[in-house]
C-alpha cells in the first residue's frame, strides 16, 4: 500500500530539516519587520502610509513585508537586491565582459556576477535609505511630524543609513541561507511571506467593510469566488506551454546507434514571470508619487493623471507591461543559442531547417505566446484597480501579489515533490496531489 504524503515525509529526514530551515528562517525575517529604526514617531508614519496606499510607497510596502510603514530594519526589503539583479541582467546584454562571465566562465563566472550583485545592493540600499532619511525630516501627518526637530539631522540620517543598509544585507544573506538550506528560491520566499502575512490585515478589512455596509455580504461571496477563478487561471497560465516537437536523427558512434528519439521544447506562456507587472508599476507609480510632495499645480495634475485607479494610468500600464514581456523574454531566452545546441545535436523541427531557420521559427512562435502571456499579465494586474477604485477592495488582492503568490507556492511545491520523487517516494499530497504540468 503506498504511504501517504505526511508518513513519506516523515521518512525523509533531510526534507523535514529543510522544511524546518525554511520556517525558522522566514520566521526570524518577520521578528525583524517589527525591529523599528530609532527617532522615528511611528503611529505618524502609519497615518501617511494609509493615504499612499495606491502610490509607489504602498506598493514598496507591500514587497517589505510591511516593514516600510513600520520603518523597520528591514524598511528596504529584498528589492535593493531585485533592482541589482535586474540591472545586472540588463547589463549582460550590452557588456561583452560580462556575458562572457555567465557564459564562458562557468561557476567561477556566476560567483564574480553575484559578488557584483552584492556590491550593487548596498550601493542603492545606500542611495535609497539617505533618500528615506531626507523624506522623513519633511514628513508631515495629521497626528504631527514623523521625525522631531530636535531629533532631525545628520545624526539620525547617519543611524537610519546604516541601519537599512545593515537590515538589506541581513536579508540577502537570509535570502541566500534559504536557497541553501531550506527549499525553493530564498528571494523569492522572503517576498511570499511579506505579502502572505499582510493577508489577514487584509481579510480583516474586508470583514469590517461589510459589517459597516461598505460591502454587501453577496458581493463578499462573488469577490472570493472570483478570488478563486483567478487563482485556477493563474495557475493554469503560469503552467501552460507551447510544446515544440524535436527529432533526433539515427547516427553511428562507435559501436552504438544512438539518436532516433522524439522530444519537444517547452515555451511557456509567461517566460516573463512576474518581473514586468513589478517594473511597470515602479515606473509609473514614480511621476504620482513625486508630485505628492510638491504644491505645484502642473505637479498635482500628473498627481491626479497618474493615480492607479485613472484611464490614463491603466491603459500606460497595460503597454508598458506588453513592453516589459517580451523586452525581459528577449534577455532569459535565447533561440539563436538553442537552435544552435538543436543542429549541434542532430535534432531538428519536422518541416523546418536547422540552423537559421529554426532559429527564425522558435522566434515566431515565442513572439506569438508572448503577446498572449503580456495580455493575461495586464489583465491579472488591471482588474483588481478595478475593484479597488469601485468597491474599496484591500490592496493585498492585488494582481501582482497574486501572482507573486501563486507562482512561489506552485515552484515550492514542484520542488518540494521533486525531492520525494528523486527519493522514489510520492509527492507531498500523494498521487491525487501531484502538481499538474510535471512530466
Amino acid at each position: 500500500m503506498a504511504l501517504s504524503g505526511v508518513e513519506n515525509l516523515a521518512r525523509l529526514p533531510e526534507l523535514k530539516k529543510r522544511l524546518l530551515w525554511t520556517l525558522l528562517l522566514l520566521f526570524v525575517y518577520r521578528i525583524g519587520i517589527h525591529i523599528p529604526v530609532p527617532g522615528v514617531n511611528g503611529p505618524a508614519l502609519a497615518a501617511i502610509f494609509e493615504e499612499a496606499a495606491g502610490t509607489l510607497l504602498g506598493l514598496f510596502n507591500m514587497f517589505s513585508g510591511g516593514g516600510l510603514k513600520n520603518l523597520s530594519i528591514f524598511a528596504l526589503g529584498i528589492m535593493p537586491y531585485i533592482s541589482a539583479s535586474i540591472i545586472l541582467q540588463l547589463l549582460t546584454v550590452v557588456s561583452p565582459e560580462l556575458k562572457r562571465l555567465q557564459k564562458e566562465e562557468g561557476q567561477a563566472g556566476r560567483k564574480k556576477i553575484t559578488q557584483y550583485t552584492r556590491y550593487g545592493t548596498v550601493l542603492i540600499s545606500l542611495v535609497q535609505g539617505f533618500g528615506i532619511a531626507v523624506g522623513l525630516e519633511s514628513m508631515v501627518s495629521p497626528i504631527g511630524p514623523v521625525v522631531s526637530p530636535e531629533t532631525a539631522g545628520w545624526a539620525f540620517r547617519s543611524i537610519t543609513v546604516i541601519t537599512m543598509v545593515t537590515g538589506t544585507v541581513f536579508l540577502m544573506w537570509l535570502g541566500e541561507k534559504l536557497t541553501e538550506k531550506g527549499i525553493g528560491n530564498g528571494i523569492s520566499l522572503i517576498i511570499f511571506g511579506g505579502i502572505v502575512a499582510g493577508m489577514p490585515s487584509a481579510v480583516a478589512r474586508t470583514i469590517s467593510f461589510m459589517s459597516e455596509g461598505v460591502m454587501s455580504p453577496l458581493f463578499v461571496l462573488v469577490l472570493v469566488l472570483g478570488m478563486v477563478g483567478i487563482l485556477a487561471l493563474i495557475v493554469f497560465v503560469e503552467r501552460g506551454q507551447r510544446r515544440v516537437p524535436i527529432h533526433y536523427a539515427k547516427r553511428q558512434m562507435g559501436r552504438r546507434m544512438v539518436g532516433g528519439q522524439t522530444t519537444h521544447l517547452p515555451l511557456r506562456v509567461n517566460t516573463a514571470g512576474v518581473i514586468p507587472p513589478i517594473f511597470a508599476s515602479s515606473l509609473l507609480l514614480f511621476p504620482g508619487t513625486i508630485a505628492r510632495f510638491s504644491d505645484m499645480p502642473w505637479l498635482q495634475a500628473i498627481s491626479d493623471y497618474m493615480q492607479p485607479t485613472s484611464i490614463v494610468y491603466n491603459l500606460l500600464y497595460v503597454a508598458v507591461v506588453v513592453f516589459f514581456c517580451y523586452f525581459y523574454t528577449a534577455i532569459v531566452f535565447d533561440p539563436k543559442g538553442i537552435a544552435d545546441n538543436i543542429q549541434k545535436q542532430g535534432g531538428f523541427i519536422p518541416g523546418i531547417r536547422p540552423g537559421a531557420k529554426t532559429h527564425e521559427y522558435i522566434d515566431r512562435v515565442l513572439a506569438r505566446i508572448t503577446l498572449w502571456g503580456s495580455l493575461y499579465v495586464s489583465a491579472i494586474c488591471v482588474l483588481p484597480m478595478f475593484l479597488i477604485a469601485q468597491f474599496n477592495v484591500p490592496f493585498y488582492f492585488g494582481g501582482t501579489s497574486l501572482l507573486i503568490i501563486v507562482g512561489v507556492a506552485m515552484d515550492f511545491m514542484g520542488q518540494v515533490e521533486s525531492y520525494m520523487i528523486s527519493r522514489q517516494y510520492e509527492g507531498l499530497m500523494g498521487k491525487a496531489g501531484k502538481v499538474k504540468g510535471r512530466r
